[in-house]
């Protein structure tokens, strides 16, 4: 089975991040590999999400506490994780935004769309060439949508095996 595979990129500076203005908020942080995991879990599970569960849990925690993530998570008005986004620094000026997510009750409320601009716009501050993502036929249905209000842009779409897929 091969899964279509959109690869998209932002070039300029994305537009200010959305308002909100429920309880909820957003930091980098630097989450424990326990608390990522859980976090990860809760998000992908529907999703088919597993390249971070089959990691080595050493080298993840290693990689979560390294410069070369930035984590942006989004907290629900009692302090609890229920999105993040994920990018990876580790060819700046490129960075990738690896992983981007909320649980599943956290969804359908605008809450991704004001995590994604908000982690965008302070991204962009750090003046990157340009954030790139890769979105497959797996993730949720409003992910190409919801990048592309943020300003991403569609650069290649592939057929790959899920193995292949980084």
């Amino acid at each position: 089975m091969l899964l279509r595979v959109t690869y998209l990129e932002l070039r300029a500076a994305p537009g200010p991040p959305d308002r909100h203005a429920g309880p909820e908020s957003i930091s980098v942080e630097r989450p424990e590999l326990s608390d990522y995991l859980s976090l990860y879990r809760r998000i992908g599970a529907s999703l088919g999400w597993d390249q971070r569960l089959l990691m080595p849990e050493a080298e993840l925690a290693q990689l979560l506490q390294s410069t070369q993530l930035r984590i942006y998570l989004l907290r629900n008005e009692f302090g609890e994780a229920v999105g993040f986004c994920e990018f990876d620094r580790s060819g700046f000026p490129q960075i990738e935004l690896k992983n981007f997510g909320l649980v599943p009750e956290a969804r359908g409320r605008r809450l991704g769309p004001w995590l994604l601009s908000t982690a965008l716009a302070a991204e962009w501050k750090t003046n990157p060439a340009r954030i790139w993502l890769h979105t497959d036929t797996w993730d949720h249905p409003a992910a190409i949508r919801v990048y592309q209000q943020t300003g991403f842009c569609i650069y290649d779409v592939r057929y790959e095996a899920p193995d292949q897929i980084s």
